[in-house]
């Protein structure tokens, strides 16, 4: 991306015509040979550890679960409860107690081994309370199994369950958690296989790995640069916006610098490499990718701090039981009333509180074309308030549209269009295609042309009812020596794309064209407005060009020509600034700021390197799906909470029935009532998740919601 001003702005060409405005001056205006130009074609001429996570607990959840219905089934209290017999054969006392030694071995594993990374860091959270229930209930199973200890005191059937039902709670989480590596594999696949490296006289096939400073190699029409450099031959247009965001491709000649994974669009060039390896921008934006990805990943989860409180109060709770049992001259029952809160306490319904809701919410989300990649994101987007949108792409739609049409004499803006898409029709670059399909959306008879040519930095030609036409920008009315039409000052401040069509040697018009803006974008600024969330634009583009989109659109504030390295950076200042930041964009560029930012938000459309970056993936291009996004992380908060509550709700009325607060009236919590109770905490918590369904979070409804309030 070049660093230009209002009064220089580089803009695209259409087979090599490229304007670029400077107080009347022409730079840049090659001879009409085109040194370097090429035959256009068509003219006749990782998987991540959340991932690995998730499958680990989905297999041991249905290992587990096969297990647990025998241990269940033959366990004795679990008989009792429900008043059958446990069938009487040889050795079937001991089904319960071996397959409930296997299940604490095999089930247990993950939370006893996060349990002691608990316990080292001195950070009790869920994997501790876990790993203390079972335990507990393993150890005084085979106590009450081996008539050690009291015969109520046989939780079998309470430790298969809780196995089963926190390993499906750790699957369910793990898959909405699940992050992959591929921002870096995109990232790495934007460099071609091969370069082709000058030697001598001759040109020789190596991989971009092999190159050295100072090498020369050779890039083709359509092919990706290798590795930075600076151009000694050639000159042609390069399609940054990949790695730069410019949206529309930048003229680059002898002299100027390239950038690794960049595509020289129309025109062969040699190039001398200049940096190789980590030494490259795109290295550079891969660092900054993982670092930020690193950073975001810290965030404190609300479950585990309920979890933590559940921990220190079920400790506490089995000491006092312990000992105030034990005070009233009964230390069997201190023994059974202590371990049954231990094994009470563990939070069966808190297990699932948060990972039910983010299923339910995450897949209502994708219906309204919303994807939730990172859950800490849906968390964080409630309290957002700033979002940092990428212009190009996402609050425009990324490709060149004709916006207006200025003539200089009799014949009308239909007439000069018409005659501009005839000469333009065999040309497949983006602005030639814009032009034809405005002539098309306007019903426009286009006339046949013949005899197509098109020369670098200058413009095209054709034949259409026996005059020539021609559409260039500045340097094809330089070398004709005509004027340009009289709207072109104006157009320039705006930061548009200005052509000229000419017909035998005549101007006849100006087209102006620019990035168009969606129809979407306004109604989603409004809305965030309205929600009191401040809205900023980034753009790799020129002032002016950014100043005119967010003038139109209302935005509060305007970075424009930002380098890649630069945007994350951005994002950083306003975090300093101490706002909550949501980033949208749909380029590599943007990677490293979707990473840094708060949420980072992906236009689906856009690029895998942007989308693996993110914690949220809107699947359409529509920027009111961040409104979707915002709604969704406020009702499926207040589910989480209530959940929470619901959850510890259980544990906080339960823990103390079952250490017998009330026995000096005679009521002591039994453990038959008390599986009833966490059986209806785990219902209440799964039926209150369902409500979420019931959002309608397509991006129409959640801006109507907002802007009706």
């Amino acid at each position: 991306m070049t660093n230009r001003d209002e009064h220089a702005v580089a803009t695209p060409h259409i087979e090599g015509h490229v304007e670029r405005h400077a107080h009347g001056d022409h730079p840049g205006c090659p001879p009409e040979s085109g040194h370097g130009h090429d035959s256009h074609t068509g003219h006749g001429g990782h998987s991540g550890h959340g991932g690995d996570h998730a499958a680990q607990f989905r297999k041991l959840f249905w290992i587990n679960l096969i297990i647990a219905i025998p241990v269940v089934a033959f366990s004795t209290m679990f008989a009792m409860l429900l008043g059958y017999d446990v069938p009487d054969f040889s050795g079937a006392r001991w089904i319960a107690p071996l397959l409930g030694t296997v299940m604490y071995v095999v089930g247990g594993r993950p939370f006893l081994t996060g349990a002691l990374s608990e316990i080292r860091s001195r950070k009790p959270g869920m994997m501790l309370l876990i790993g203390l229930a079972i335990t507990v209930a393993f150890l005084a199973s085979w106590g009450a199994s081996l008539g050690l200890l009291h015969h109520e005191l046989e939780f079998w059937w309470e430790l298969a369950l809780l196995i089963v039902i926190m390993l499906l709670g750790h699957w369910v989480e793990m898959r909405s958690l699940a992050q992959t590596t591929s921002a870096l594999d995109s990232l790495a696949a934007l460099l071609p296989d091969e370069a082709e490296k000058i030697d001598g006289d001759r040109t020789i096939t190596v991989s971009p790995a092999d190159l050295h400073v100072g090498d020369l190699v050779v890039v083709r029409p359509g092919g990706s640069i290798p590795a930075d450099g600076r151009i000694v031959d050639g000159r042609a247009d390069i399609d940054e916006s990949m790695v730069t965001g410019e949206s529309r491709p930048v003229a680059r000649g002898v002299g100027d610098s390239v950038t690794a994974g960049t595509v020289a669009t129309d025109s062969g060039l040699r190039v001398e490499i200049t940096a190789t390896g980590d030494d490259t921008a795109l290295a550079g934006i891969q660092r900054l990718v993982t670092e930020a990805q690193n950073s975001s990943s810290r965030a404190q989860r609300l479950a585990d701090r309920a979890a933590g409180w559940l921990f220190w109060f079920a400790l506490v709770s089995a000491g006092i039981t312990a000992a105030a049992w034990s005070l009233v001259g009964d230390p069997d029952a201190s023994v059974v009333r202590a371990i049954t809160v231990l094994v009470i306490a563990c939070p069966h319904a808190l297990g699932l509180a948060i990972p039910l809701v983010v299923s339910i919410a995450t897949e209502r989300a994708a219906r309204g074309g919303v994807l939730i990649k990172d859950r800490l994101a849906l968390e964080g987007m409630r309290t957002v308030d700033a979002v940092l949108f990428d212009k190009t792409g996402t609050l425009t739609k990324g490709q060149p549209t004709v916006t207006a049409v200025e003539t200089t004499g009799n014949d009308d803006g239909d007439t000069v269009l018409a005659l501009a898409a005839a000469a333009e029709t065999d040309s497949e670059h983006p602005l030639a295609r814009a032009i034809v399909k405005a002539a098309q959306e306007r019903g426009l008879t286009v006339p046949r042309a013949s005899g197509f040519a098109s020369s670098p930095a200058v413009g095209v030609t054709a034949t259409v009812d026996g005059h020539e036409i021609r559409v260039g920008g500045p340097c094809l009315l330089h070398e004709v020596g005509a004027q340009e039409v009289s709207a072109a000052t104006e157009w320039r401040g705006e930061g548009a794309i200005i052509l000229h069509v000419l017909r035998d040697g005549a101007v006849l018009g100006g087209l102006r064209l620019a990035d168009e803006i969606r129809p979407e974008s306004r109604e989603a600024v409004d809305a965030l407005h309205k929600l009191g969330v401040e809205v900023v634009m980034i753009t790799g583009d020129a002032e002016a060009v950014a100043t005119a989109v967010a003038d139109e659109l209302g935005i509060d504030r305007v970075f424009a020509g930002v380098r890649p390295e630069v945007k994350a950076s951005k994002v950083a200042a306003l975090q300093h600034e101490g706002k909550k930041v949501a980033m949208v964009g749909d380029g590599v560029n943007d990677a490293p700021a979707l990473a840094q930012a708060d949420v980072g938000i992906a236009i689906g459309a856009g690029t895998d390197v942007a989308i693996a970056s993110a914690g949220v993936i809107l699947a359409s291009s529509d920027p009111r799906s961040v409104l979707s996004v915002i709604e969704l992380s406020r009702a499926s908060y207040r589910k989480m909470k209530q959940n929470l509550w619901w959850g510890a709700g259980y544990n906080l009325i339960a823990v103390p029935l079952a250490a017998g607060v009330l026995a000096p009236i005679g009521i002591i919590l039994p453990m038959s009532v008390g599986a009833i109770l966490m059986s209806l905490s785990t219902i209440v918590v799964a039926l209150n998740a369902q409500v979420l369904r019931r959002l309608d979070l397509t991006p129409e409804a959640s801006t109507r919601a907002i802007l009706n309030r």
